[in-house]
């Protein structure tokens, strides 16, 4: 029987805001896939359930669910911060994980498998370490993979992920088949690395990706991976290594080096950045070298500076103060749920908190959670208004905001950070 798994958010990961505020770190997208998946294709478990201080109590999304209670011997706790390789036979990769009770990931504990059961209480405060639990005896597995140590580091990776990932994945099988069919010839395809267009699924759930004229697949500086219902419009150009998920829609434009989850619709130049999923920029404007959370709507041209006039690295709003990221590309942090208006400028090393809406021509670099105007000082979007927005939005994509799900948004948004404009 498969082991269950818990994800630890510890007092680091915590601390990885505008994301955090809205959902567990192991709900981030990493590379192609949230890190809950990087570590079900490694260990297949039995259940999913996550720690994170007593927040994301009602979190309804996905297959993870709050863990009460006392967490039962054999249990493996992870890291959530640890982002291990995917691997080329899931269910191998299990079996040989059956008899580990640590997994260590570049010289780092990155997973315990309880000697004895714990309370989930022990977790509270997030300042218990793996190396402090009761493990079990057995062997230790090394695993191949990184650690998000910083919540720019989403982006720091993003490149290397993205080329790891595809690469692993077009050698699956169900994955390889699909690239013996021959791409549609009025489809231009460049490069050396492969290209992959999963095929349909077998219960007819997802049509094999459609591909429209004048598009452009360039696999010169990494693969490329798309999935079923994904439709690419002509005059496209997909640079590789990128990511399309399932149903996204690619409306036109220039997209490099990056990860795009499903259910989104680009449009327009998008470099090296993350698309978590169920997000829109239906338009023109420039977006680069940034996240965007769930349930996002930029509006039209909305526009991101990566890279300062300087040319110096790019410092960033954390929790515990403006940091120098050490990056000298890095856009904008946008929350789950946020908006912006129309022809909104954002400067390098933007944050925007969860369910801002904000618009005029250019917000301070952090803007707090629900936060609503044009200009500091912001109004604050009120509980239920966002509420009912959020469930319209989402009803508009075919999901619904459950009971539990407005229960957690009306709890992050009793629970927001705040920024004081006069000292930022």
């Amino acid at each position: 029987m498969s082991a269950d798994v818990v994800f630890y958010d510890d007092q680091r990961a915590r601390s990885f805001e505008p994301f955090a505020s809205t959902r567990p770190i192991s709900e981030m997208v990493a590379g192609v896939m949230a890190i809950r998946e990087r570590w079900t294709n490694l260990l297949q478990p039995g259940s999913v359930r996550f720690v994170a201080g007593g927040r994301h109590e009602y979190f309804d999304e996905g297959t993870a669910s709050a863990a009460r209670g006392v967490i039962p011997r054999g249990t493996i706790i992870v890291n959530a911060r640890a982002l291990p390789s995917l691997p080329v036979d899931p269910i191998r990769a299990a079996r040989q994980s059956a008899a580990s009770t640590m997994w260590r990931c570049n010289d780092r504990l990155a997973a315990v498998r309880l000697g004895a059961p714990v309370d989930a209480r022990v977790f509270a405060d997030g300042s218990v370490s793996l190396d402090e639990l009761h493990a079990a005896t057995g062997a230790i597995a090394e695993v191949r993979g990184w650690w998000a140590d910083e919540v720019w580091d989403f982006i720091r990776l993003l490149q290397e992920l993205l080329e790891s990932d595809i690469g692993q994945l077009v050698q699956r099988p169900d994955i390889a088949s699909s690239m013996g069919e021959p791409v549609e010839p009025h489809v231009t395809v460049l490069g050396a690395h492969p290209v992959a267009i999963v095929g349909g699924d077998a219960g007819g759930a997802h049509a094999r990706a459609r591909i429209e004229p004048h598009v452009v697949l360039d696999a010169t500086a990494g693969p490329i991976l798309i999935q079923p219902g994904a439709h690419v419009h002509a005059f496209t150009r997909v640079n590789g290594p990128c990511y399309i998920g399932r149903d996204v829609i690619l409306m036109g434009g220039d997209i490099s080096g990056s990860s795009i989850g499903d259910v989104c619709k680009v449009r327009g130049e998008l470099s090296s950045s993350v698309f978590a999923g169920y997000a829109n920029k239906g338009h023109d404007g420039f977006v680069g070298h940034s996240y965007i959370g769930r349930w996002v709507n930029l509006g039209a041209g909305t526009i991101t500076s990566n890279l300062k006039n300087t040319y110096g690295t790019v410092s960033l709003w954390t929790p515990s103060g403006v940091r120098d990221t050490g990056m000298q590309f890095l856009g904008t942090m946008f929350g789950d749920h946020v908006k912006t208006g129309i022809g909104l400028r954002l400067t390098t090393g933007t944050v925007l908190g969860a369910g801002a809406n904000v618009f005029g021509e250019m917000p301070p670099k952090t803007v707090a959670p629900f936060s609503w105007g044009d200009a500091p000082p912001y109004s604050l979007y009120q509980s239920n208004k966002f509420v009912e927005t959020a469930a319209r939005m989402m009803s508009r994509r075919h999901v619904e905001l459950t009971e539990n799900a407005r229960r957690h948004l009306a709890a992050a948004h009793a629970g927001r950070w705040t920024v004081d404009h006069k000292n930022s």
